[in-house]
């Protein structure tokens, strides 16, 4: 187990310190997404009723959008490098090097969105801190990131991919979206745990689902 988890740690721990020197990933996201919200907020009447019933799309369709631009980089850089190759003759399986990317991918994502929440919270006056929104939070985002690691992989082979994984990732990943918006719209309503239950299960199965049918075929993805 040593030797699978080692690897694993040391490619995410690399993508982490060339974001943490570049920074150029984590500004231009950022800002998308800020953006994105203000822009809803001026789009509609913030009264509680309209607020309580969209929220919880924006939220989400910011941190996808925002993860989607995140996502371009993830291999755009090792193709633009030359490191790619470089990863192909590491002495470790493909599926260490897909769940390498993906740790870095979430890191990514979690940071993000633990930015971006205090700042969607005081826009919209709602409480975030709900330990149930931790929980939907981290189950999406891991699917989310599933999909996009391996989607990232195909469209950097690509002529054109930064139009490429947006076609090839939101119809796969949309259900993982569409149950976190779901779940976030009835934790957000004062929702229990057992009202929440069945979209966790949802995206639990889902992220089950994304992860092995991902880290299946990402050797194949990386040999073509």
């Amino acid at each position: 187990m040593r030797d699978f988890l080692r690897p694993i740690f040391v490619l995410a721990w690399k993508d982490v310190l060339l974001e943490l020197r570049t920074k150029d990933v984590v500004t231009t996201v950022l800002m998308f997404a800020l953006l994105s919200m203000v822009t809803f907020n001026f789009a509609f009447s913030p009264s509680p009723d309209v607020v309580a019933l969209v929220t919880p799309g924006i939220l989400w369709v910011a941190f996808t959008f925002a993860g989607i631009l995140g996502f371009n980089r993830a291999f755009a850089l090792e193709k633009e490098n030359g490191n790619l190759e470089g990863l192909l003759l590491c002495p470790v399986s493909r599926d260490v090097i897909y769940f390498g990317k993906l740790a870095g991918i979430f890191t990514f994502m979690a940071v993000m969105e633990a930015l971006l929440v205090p700042f969607f919270a005081i826009l919209y006056n709602l409480p975030v801190l709900d330990p149930k929104l931790l929980v939907v939070a981290a189950l999406a985002t891991l699917g989310f990131s599933g999909v996009g690691a391996l989607f990232s992989a195909i469209a950097v082979n690509t002529r054109s991919r930064e139009i490429m994984l947006p076609v090839l990732l939101l119809p796969v990943a949309s259900p993982v979206v569409i149950a976190a918006v779901e779940a976030t719209r009835a934790i957000l309503d004062g929702a229990s745990w057992g009202d929440v239950g069945r979209w966790l299960q949802l995206l639990t199965a889902f992220d089950v689902i994304f992860l092995i049918l991902s880290a299946f075929v990402f050797g194949a993805v990386l040999e073509e």
